[in-house]
């Protein structure tokens, strides 16, 4: 079939949940770039949304995945160990964030992670309740839609969800009325810190301290909008979780394994959580999903409380065992703040020019996770979107606020980075200056 004939095949027959920001058809993908069925080769500025963070097809993952094949595809979790398995664990363990997390459950997808963490922090408490934070994605799925709240279309026509969830606000500090009439007092250099107060609220009115199982975090909100956590914000959570007797939950799916400059994002506040959920980046886009807690916490669980048809795949786990070892051997992170500054100055310096500063409500974001939240009002964030592709890279919008997400490989070259950087100047100026009116098709829609 023709590339046009395959997207009419596709509108066809896929399913319509699903939305898209294009309906042109990926043939193959290489380090930074994806070519699409016709020919047109696209920078990559989305990673499959942050999961192939060491670009497409990486030597060394798609080698190990290969000879693994030839091996062993299917090794059952219920079965028996299998070796792939047990190497990834062993791989993993020594880039945890405290020698404490050193007990794995692998599964297929994020959001069946999350489950798993919920499952664990009910069964080892023996409390049924669950904080979320106001703005947070943890997945689609019966139970996660239920935890997430980034946009009412998740859940949206589903209901009853899942119970036992509560919800409170997210330090976001762009968004924070505190902030906005402080006069400057207080801003995400110096978080009012309301939304602990908030908490605290909700554990004397809703959810007493002896029913809350966990808080459940993403320590930079993913879909709600690239907003990283301010200074001092999760140490004092981390009290109030640890004075209740709740566990701490980070859920690493998107901002963990290197996206934002340290492997894990709770690195940059120094805070150890009880369970860690990871995802994505974890075996860069074959299927895989973890959840790492202290030994004595796994070992609450009977045997057989756990498992899963296709858990802990072993052609995901070999490949997992290659990111890792990639990590070590090519000095990523040093690239991802070394990159990250190169586009973090970018956004910086659109913000400061008069001319195009006027579009631009806010910029943030660690490492290589950077956003762009643009005045609100104007479809400002697609329109740039819509300028990017034109210029053949792929970026992606994100949260209920007007925001454009960037999300490039880990590894990307200093030479890619350029190009990408100057494809987004050139982008923000077209739009700040009127020439671009156009939004792409994906503005409301739901990605994740």
């Amino acid at each position: 079939m023709t590339a046009a004939a395959l997207s009419q095949f596709g509108t066809k027959h896929v399913a319509k949940g699903i939305g898209r920001l294009t309906t042109q058809v990926i043939e193959s993908g290489s380090g930074s770039y994806i070519t699409m069925v016709g020919g047109r080769k696209m920078l990559d500025f989305t990673t499959g949304i942050g999961v192939v963070n060491l670009g497409h097809c990486h030597p060394a993952v798609t080698k190990a995945a290969q000879s693994q094949v030839g091996k062993l595809v299917h090794g059952q979790v219920n079965i028996a160990f299998q070796k792939p398995y047990l190497d990834l664990i062993e791989s993993l363990i020594p880039l945890m964030p405290h020698k404490s997390l050193d007990t794995f459950f692998f599964w297929n997808s994020g959001a069946e992670a999350v489950e798993a963490a919920v499952k664990l922090a009910r069964h080892a408490t023996k409390k049924q309740n669950i904080i979320v934070m106001q703005g947070s994605y943890h997945g689609r799925t019966f139970g996660t839609m239920a935890m997430t709240r980034s946009k009412t279309v998740y859940g949206e026509g589903f209901a009853p969800l899942m119970s036992g969830v509560f919800s409170v606000p997210f330090p976001y500090c762009a968004q924070c009325s505190i902030a906005k009439h402080s006069d400057g007092k207080y801003n995400f250099q110096n978080c009012c810190m309301d939304p602990l107060l908030q908490l605290e609220l909700l554990l004397k009115r809703e959810s007493a301290p002896s029913d809350t199982a966990a808080i459940v975090i993403e320590p930079v909100l993913g879909e709600g909008g690239y907003v990283p956590s301010p200074a001092h914000y999760l140490a004092r959570l981390w009290e109030i979780c640890d004075k209740n007797d709740i566990l701490l939950v980070a859920d690493e799916v998107q901002c963990g394994f290197g996206r934002t400059g340290k492997m894990f994002a709770v690195e940059h506040w120094d805070v150890r959580p009880d369970i860690m959920i990871m995802a994505k980046g974890i075996a860069n886009g074959f299927p895989l999903s973890a959840i790492v807690s202290r030994k004595e916490l796994m070992d609450t669980q009977k045997p057989g409380t756990m498992g899963g048809t296709y858990a802990g795949n072993a052609v995901s786990c070999a490949a997992g065992v290659a990111v890792a070892k990639a990590f070590r051997d090519e000095r990523i992170l040093d690239n991802v703040n070394a990159r990250g500054a190169e586009l973090r100055a970018t956004l910086d310096a659109a913000k400061a020019d008069p001319k195009t500063g006027a579009v631009i409500y806010d910029v943030r974001g660690l490492g290589l996770m950077l956003a762009v939240e643009c005045v609100p009002g104007h479809g400002y964030a697609s329109k740039i979107q819509a300028s990017c592709m034109e210029k053949d890279m792929l970026v992606l919008t994100t949260s209920i606020y007007d925001t454009i997400r960037f999300i490039p490989p880990l590894n990307i070259t200093k030479e890619d980075m350029a190009k990408g950087c100057q494809i987004i100047k050139e982008a923000i100026e077209e739009v700040a200056t009127g020439e671009k009116p156009v939004e792409t098709r994906m503005r409301g829609q739901a990605l994740e």
